[in-house]
This record gives structure tokens, C-alpha cells and sequence, in this order.
């Protein structure tokens, strides 16, 4: 009883009140699609009274918070459906609309981080398809994760299958692009796994990472966010530029990573923006220089 009232409770506050329904359907398909049902809860009885949960509302970067994408109010609607045979939920939609400001400029980019291996190189399971001719890209391992852009929307579909022996869940990726029309560059699979896109890739996180810290840096002038907050983001950044600029250009990051550390550890934005600004007239120096992968 206590887990399914803590469910619920969750549930709850997840919702968006009625009067944002209408937002909601711009973004989610609130009804079955196909054989697929959409969940609402499996514990009803608990909703006597009301209306039952159909979709969830987070103020986030939705799926590219892992990839460090900068929110400054991006809205993302969460629905999920069930198969014919199950009451749980199985397959997870995602929709984020982010809000058309400068980092938006980093989606393409940011899209595949969580395909790519730490140091930005596409993992073997991940590739592009189309799918009644649009672009989508697609990881294959215990089940499937598709995503495309859609203007400066993000979806996002997955479900697990650890035995890869489920059904293909297509007519809900198609109900979506319909719904959601890509807007992702074709590309080939030798094309993506090029030495030419890798270079760009791995380039184009370096040049992120020292705009994320100028970013942050901007939000404690605005009085936007706490600096201990802000420069904990800096220095995650900062530290992920290190290990990039070791590995394709060989400079050993060690000290540095250990000063940053000491200057964190003392709220020390003063010699953290130092740092930085060394980092940003290196780069400018070696950014056109070729690696090797």
C-alpha cells in the first residue's frame, strides 16, 4: 500500500493542471496509437474524483540534460503507452520544446551525446534511418532509442527489450512524425562514422563546453543562479575539455584539473575565470589543427 501511495503521489505532482490539456495535445498524442494503449495509471482506483494521469511536465533540457544542454525554460511533455497484453507502461515518448535562445544553436549536436562514447566517437549500435522518408536516428541495444529534431523540438522514443524480441514499435514513431515532422540532415552511415564527422564532433564539444562556462558565468552577472552552482557547472565543463585537449592533442590535464579543483572548493570564480580565458586564447590558437583519432 505505502509504494502504491508513493506512486501516486508522484503521479500527482507530475501533472499539469487541466487548464495546460490543450498545450499538452500540441505535443503528445493522448489517446492509442494503433495496438498501443495509452497509459494512465495502473492503480485507478486511487484517482476517484479525478482526472486520471495521462502525461508528465518537466522544466528541463528533457533527454539532452545528460548531454549538459543548457535550460533556460525549455518545457518537456512525457505520455507513455502500453502493449495490447500489458497495463504497464512500455514505450516512452518524449517531446521537448526548447525556447529558440543561443543554445539552441547546439541541438544537432547535442542530439546524439548520449550515442557517442565519452570521448565523442559513435558507438557501433547507432546509425540513421528514415522512416517514411524522414531522418531519425536510432540505438539498437537492449531495445531501441530513436530521436530527431523537429524545428527546435527534440522527440524522443524508447523502450528496453534486453532479448530484442519484442515488436518494433513503428507505428508510434510514425504517428510522431507525423505529428512531429524531422527536420535532421540525411547522412550515411559511412558519412557519420567518418574521420571528417568525428573531427567535427569532437571539435564542436570543445567549442560547447567553453561556451557553457562563458554561459554560466553570464548567469551569476544576471543574478540568475547561486555562483557555488554555477561554477560547479563551469568546472564540469572545464574538466571536459581538459580530457578532450589530452587525448587529441596531448596536454596533460592533471594540475589544472587539480587546481580548478582547490579553486572550487574555495568559491573562487576570480581564478576559475582566469583559467578559462587561458583555455579560450589556447583553443583559438590550435582549433584548426588536425588529430588524430
Amino acid at each position: 500500500m505505502k509504494e502504491r501511495i508513493m506512486f501516486a503521489i508522484l503521479m500527482i505532482i507530475l501533472i499539469l493542471p487541466n487548464l495546460l490539456f490543450a498545450n499538452a495535445t500540441d505535443y503528445l498524442i493522448l489517446q492509442d496509437i494503433g495496438p498501443y494503449k495509452l497509459f494512465t495509471t495502473i492503480f485507478p482506483e486511487d484517482f476517484k474524483g479525478g482526472p486520471l494521469p495521462k502525461y508528465s511536465q518537466t522544466l528541463t533540457g528533457g533527454v539532452l540534460a545528460a548531454a549538459g544542454h543548457f535550460s533556460d525554460g525549455d518545457v518537456s511533455y512525457e505520455a507513455s503507452y502500453t502493449e495490447p497484453s500489458s497495463k504497464w507502461p512500455y514505450f516512452k515518448v518524449e517531446v521537448t520544446q526548447h525556447v529558440g535562445g543561443d543554445s539552441d544553436k547546439w541541438l544537432l549536436h547535442e542530439i546524439d551525446r548520449d550515442f557517442r562514447n565519452y570521448y565523442g566517437i559513435p558507438g557501433m549500435s547507432y546509425g540513421q534511418r528514415k522512416v517514411d522518408g524522414q531522418a531519425i536516428l536510432e540505438v539498437i541495444s537492449g531495445g531501441r532509442n530513436y530521436r530527431w529534431l523537429s524545428g527546435n523540438k527534440i522527440i524522443m522514443i524508447e523502450y528496453h527489450d534486453s532479448q530484442l524480441v519484442k515488436s518494433e514499435p513503428i507505428e508510434i514513431v510514425r504517428a510522431y512524425l507525423a505529428k512531429h515532422p524531422s527536420t535532421l540532415p540525411s547522412m550515411t552511415l559511412l558519412q557519420l562514422r567518418s574521420t571528417e564527422n568525428k573531427t567535427q564532433w569532437i571539435k564542436d564539444e570543445m567549442d560547447r563546453r567553453l561556451w557553457l562556462c562563458d554561459k554560466w558565468f553570464v548567469q551569476i552577472t544576471l543574478g540568475k543562479t547561486d555562483q557555488k552552482t554555477a561554477l560547479q557547472n563551469i568546472v564540469k565543463s572545464m574538466k571536459v575539455f581538459l580530457d578532450y585537449r589530452e587525448k587529441y592533442y596531448g596536454i596533460k590535464g592533471t594540475n589544472d584539473k587539480n587546481l580548478l579543483a582547490g579553486y572550487l572548493s574555495s568559491n573562487d570564480g576570480t581564478n576559475i575565470k582566469a583559467k578559462l580565458a587561458e583555455y579560450k586564447n589556447w583553443w583559438t590558437v590550435h582549433k584548426e589543427k588536425a588529430i588524430s583519432l
